[in-house]
């Protein structure tokens, strides 16, 4: 019996995770943890009855607690409550699916507590991969990738030398406005942005791939997953969402993973790595599909993805900087206090006024954070 804790367990991720241990009834759920919504958290807590669980909102965690009086579980709260789920003894294996830079320290102290990762939270490669690759190797733990592009890639990588990697290619939608200029995003509003054409996902994550912002923190995470430079990583577009990635390697072949858009295919592929378990659902029929595409992305329309290469290739405090605004201005767009538009001129504008330092600490990475917030901030 495996057993595994879950960080943002409420969230798109988080569910899926919890579906999959649902069908397969051979994983323990030892801890959960999420930010607000203490309705799901209660049934999850009834459900998959984990010693302990977090919540990030301490009252929330109060009500929480009443809720489940009759219930032999530990309520905790807070960034403390996080790592004490992060690193309780019966787990085997730490699910982080939480989003932004909350994931960071968790997954530190994960590892130093020598968890297994099985990675969806991709701002903490984004912003201290440096950090975490190594600390992973020198634990002796596994990072296993839940990105579908990144478990795409990992997948495509099983029995090859890792040293004969010409290439990553990298696919995209090109989300809900593949084809349009920016003249035509101008008035773009919240409800347009979140109808991805593919993909059902959480709201910043979807937002994110409107811009194909999300496709630039992905390419920095790559970098770091899978040990390439930024510059190996090609980004393509592929509209059906079929192809999930591929990786092109020095004699010229090609190997790529495909499966139809369905997130619990790499979430029960890091969980059962390297098993290959039944998986209900659909599946891809070719003779149906007919034919795929392939299309250049548009980084002059989308040029928040030649920010990303930007900051990927300068490194340092820069991929924060790139992360940090973009979760804020995101946030702002959603809570319809700024354009479209904005979201990446914001990140532009906060990069352009940093100044970078290189191979920061895990302290100097959150005072950049800190710093890209309260410069947004100040634009009000």
């Amino acid at each position: 019996m495996k057993k595994i804790a879950v960080l943002g367990s409420t969230g798109s991720i988080g569910t899926q995770t919890l579906e999959v241990v649902r069908e397969n009834k051979d994983i323990e759920v030892t801890g959960l943890a999420a930010g607000s919504n203490i309705k799901l958290l209660e049934e999850q807590i009834r459900e998959f009855k984990p010693r302990l669980a977090a919540v990030w909102d301490k009252e929330k965690a109060k009500e929480l607690r009443i809720k489940l009086s009759d219930f032999d579980v530990e309520i905790v709260c807070g960034m403390e409550g996080l790592l004490l789920v992060a690193v309780m003894e019966e787990a085997e294996m730490l699910v982080t699916a939480v989003v932004g830079m909350i994931g960071i320290r968790p997954t530190i102290e994960a590892i130093n507590a020598g968890k297994d990762i099985a990675l969806a939270n991709k701002e903490t490669l984004v912003t201290a991969g440096h950090i975490i690759m190594p600390l992973a190797e020198k634990k002796g733990v596994s990072v296993f990738p839940v990105d579908s592009e990144h478990s795409a890639i990992f997948q495509s990588l099983q029995g090859n030398d890792k040293k004969a990697v010409q290439k990553i290619l990298l696919t995209a939608s090109g989300g809900p406005f593949r084809g349009k200029t920016q003249e035509e995003l101008l008035d773009i509003r919240v409800e347009d942005a979140l109808r991805h054409p593919n993909w059902a996902m959480g709201r910043k994550i979807t937002i994110d791939s409107s811009t194909m912002v999300n496709k630039g923190l992905e390419v920095i995470e790559a970098k770091w997953l899978f040990d390439v430079e930024v510059d190996q990583v090609q980004v393509v577009v592929q509209p059906q969402s079929i192809i999930h990635s591929m990786v092109e390697y020095a004699d010229g072949a090609v190997i790529a993973q495909l499966g139809t858009p369905d997130m619990k295919l790499p979430v029960q592929y890091a969980l059962y790595y390297p098993d290959r378990r039944y998986l209900p659902g659909e599946r891809v029929d070719f003779w149906k599909l007919g034919k795929l595409e392939f299309e250049k992305p548009d980084t002059d329309t989308f040029y928040g993805l030649e920010l990303a290469y930007e900051a990927g290739r300068r490194g340092g405090t820069l991929p924060t900087v790139f992360n940090a605004a973009n979760e804020l201005a995101v946030k702002q767009f959603l809570n319809h206090e700024i354009k479209y538009l904005e979201i990446v001129e914001i990140i532009e504008d906060c990069m352009s006024a940093h100044r970078n330092i290189p191979n920061p600490t895990l302290e100097q990475i959150l005072e950049t954070e800190k710093a890209t917030y309260e410069r947004i901030e100040s634009r009000r």
